[in-house]
């Protein structure tokens, strides 16, 4: 076995820049809901997820397994290729950060993975049946399974409390989402933390200092839990405010629902070494506990943006580490200009986010006033007509806008909405 030398090192710290980049990049999976709907405050809700991501990074390895000995063949791959898919990855998760667009820090790795590989070797350096079985299929499938889960788990949820008081369930519901908050972060751990373990086993195998097919050093385990979560308690603020405004009204009940859903998909996922987007699965089921609660809306518009930001990870990540990869073939001299690239994009990102800085403080500030997007004339008109949820009675408020009889006082809807805990928050 080789010593670690200097460029291995420097891969390695690369990677797990890129693992805490994941994990505040990942924290509105988890908590976004749980934030917007009152359940737990803002840095409770980040630290007690950050906690759970440590823990889920020690269930498995199975993930890091699939990458570090599935997706790219491993005869010929040299460190460099891995150092350039990671400048790929990091740099598109910044910049989906910086316009808090909620993409997937996992297709962006594969993505910079496989374009550095191609620019590399070629196109025979890929196994692309592991690419469409653990990774295409996946991201397509576990979305819409997790929607449709949490669709059926809404409504038999809605229908169990039918014949019960909305207000006197409200904190037990809030109380489940806390614990279903807690599931996902966990399941998060299991699945993205385990993507960097399986990137740093892949460059000690290319390195010489493991053996094809070894399973990664307790070290590695250590360092890739502690750097996502390390991540996760900075929280994605910016993304924190995108997943918790505009996408779908959810009452604490549906939070619970979609929560549940999206972490049973992501759990089992991990399980059987499918390499998912987290991002995806826990979108797909807010989107179906939306629909799943009569009356609900889904605001196409919002989730229509998601899903473009979702088809341009992969390629657009691919593309980068492709570019990065050709500049370190051309020796020391490119792998040393491929860095400053990579750190000098870094700080320009981070300048430009402190132009409209986004914390704990004012993550969901645009909930109170007026949001940052507009929710479109067809999807305003639909809410605006949408029934209330089953066992919800209408209060005077509700109905007093399509009744010219009936006069409306603003306050006073204002009041009864911060009065009423069942009442949806927008998410």
């Amino acid at each position: 076995m080789e010593h670690i030398t200097l460029l291995l090192g420097i891969v390695i710290v690369t990677a797990l820049v890129f693992d805490f980049t994941n994990g505040f990049h990942d924290t509105a999976n988890a908590m976004a809901t749980t934030i917007s709907t009152g359940a737990l405050k803002p840095k409770t809700a980040v630290a007690m997820s950050a906690v759970l991501n440590l823990v889920g990074a020690f269930l498995s390895v199975e993930v890091a397994k699939t990458i570090s000995g599935g997706i790219i063949n491993e005869d010929g791959l040299k460190t460099e290729v891995i150092f350039a898919a990671l400048v790929g990855a990091i740099l598109w998760n910044l910049l989906t950060w910086l316009l808090g667009l909620p993409s997937s820090s996992s297709h962006a790795l594969f993505g910079g993975l496989i374009g550095a590989a191609v620019m590399s070797m070629g196109w025979s350096s890929v196994n692309g049946g592991t690419v469409v079985t653990k990774v295409l299929l996946p991201a397509v499938a576990a979305p819409l399974v997790a929607g449709i889960a949490a669709t059926l788990a809404t409504r038999l949820t809605y229908r169990i409390s039918s014949r019960t008081d909305e207000k006197s369930t409200a904190k037990g519901y809030r109380a489940g989402q806390i614990a279903s908050a807690g599931l996902v972060s966990l399941a998060h751990g299991t699945n993205d933390a385990q993507k960097t373990m399986g990137i740093i086993t892949l460059a000690l195998i290319t390195g010489g200092v493991l053996n094809p097919g070894a399973n990664p050093p307790m070290w590695v385990i250590v360092s890739a839990g502690v750097a996502i979560a390390l991540g996760t308690y900075l929280g994605g603020w910016r993304i924190i405010r995108t997943m918790g405004k505009g996408l779908t009204e959810l009452a604490p009940k549906q939070g619970f629902a979609a929560q549940t859903s999206a972490a049973t998909a992501i759990l089992a996922s991990s399980h059987i070494g499918f390499s998912l987007s987290t991002t995806q699965v826990c979108s797909g089921a807010v989107m179906g506990a939306g629909l799943g609660r009569k009356g609900g809306v889904v605001r196409w518009s919002t989730a229509t943006r998601m899903f473009v930001a979702w088809g341009l990870t992969l390629p657009a990540a691919g593309l980068v580490g492709a570019g990065a990869e050709l500049l370190t073939k051309q020796g020391t001299w490119g792998i040393a200009a491929t860095a400053a690239l990579l750190v000098g994009g870094s700080a320009v990102i981070w300048v430009l986010s402190r132009r409209q800085p986004v914390d704990h403080t004012n993550v969901t500030a645009d909930e109170i006033g007026t949001p940052a997007e507009p929710a479109g004339v067809v999807t305003t008109a639909i809410a605006a007509v949408s029934p209330p949820p089953a066992g919800t009675p209408l209060a005077i408020e509700d109905t007093a806008p399509f009744s010219a009889d009936v006069p409306v006082s603003h306050s006073s809807a204002s009041a009864t909405a911060m009065a009423d805990p069942a009442r949806p928050a927008t998410v």
